[in-house]
């Protein structure tokens, strides 16, 4: 059995890795969770050590086959905990994340498949991530690009906010910014800001938070709700 802590190290070498796909430095983890980089280095170990993980030296670490089915076994508690807690229990979509993290390691396989059945097994959580299925296969995902790559006059549809934090989805929640919501390009100005018409009126994001936020063109969305 893992401990909460090595699961919180599988979670995030997947995320770091673009969903385990690039080696994860030392580094990166020490700065993504807040630790020393030699206690990175010895919790490594003891993944490399059960085989969940694989090393190179000065090369980092990825995730092995088994490695990846832990992943995303607590990405799918997590993420219907998150879609639980928004649906059923009327907590803010910007505000579940810390409350899901703190959740996901005691919930049992059956505990979480009833809690997607209640909730008529969604694709995706409140921010857009896909949800793995039972037999933890992620829902099929159609192309996006970033918010800070459109172009201006573009109309837009919010799919997925790669979460960072809780500061910068609280930043998103007040500014009216959140999946399925549409917003017009205004402007995109040269030293990093991107200005968006969104339904609570205009808004001007940090290039760096704008590159969070996974968008579609309107006009694939246009008629779908008719």
């Amino acid at each position: 059995m893992l401990s909460a802590v090595m699961e919180d190290y599988i979670k995030a070498i997947y995320a770091i890795g673009g969903d385990g796909e690039e080696r994860v430095s030392t580094s990166a983890l020490a700065d993504y969770l807040d630790v020393t980089s030699p206690t990175v280095s010895s919790m490594l170990k003891k993944l490399e050590e059960r085989g969940l993980v694989d090393r190179e030296e000065y090369k980092g670490v990825t995730l092995t086959e088994e490695g990846e089915l832990v992943a995303l076994e607590i990405l799918r508690h997590h993420r219907l905990l998150e879609a639980f807690l928004t649906e059923q229990l009327d907590y803010d979509w910007a505000d579940v994340h810390d409350e899901a993290d703190r959740l996901e390691h005691h919930v049992s396989d059956e505990l979480t498949d009833r809690i997607a059945e209640a909730l008529g097994n969604p694709p995706v959580d409140p921010h857009g991530d896909p949800i793995p299925d039972a037999d933890l296969s992620l829902p099929e995902a159609g192309e996006t690009t970033r918010l800070a790559e459109a172009g201006e006059g573009e109309r837009v549809v919010v799919r997925r906010i790669r979460h960072q934090g809780d500061e910068e989805l609280r930043y998103l929640a007040d500014a009216g910014i959140r999946p399925d919501v549409e917003v017009t390009v205004v402007d995109v100005a040269p030293f990093g800001m991107v200005t968006v018409e969104t339904p609570d009126g205009e808004q001007s994001l940090p290039e760096e938070i704008a590159q969070l936020i996974e968008v579609v063109p309107a006009a694939e969305t246009d008629g779908l709700e008719a």
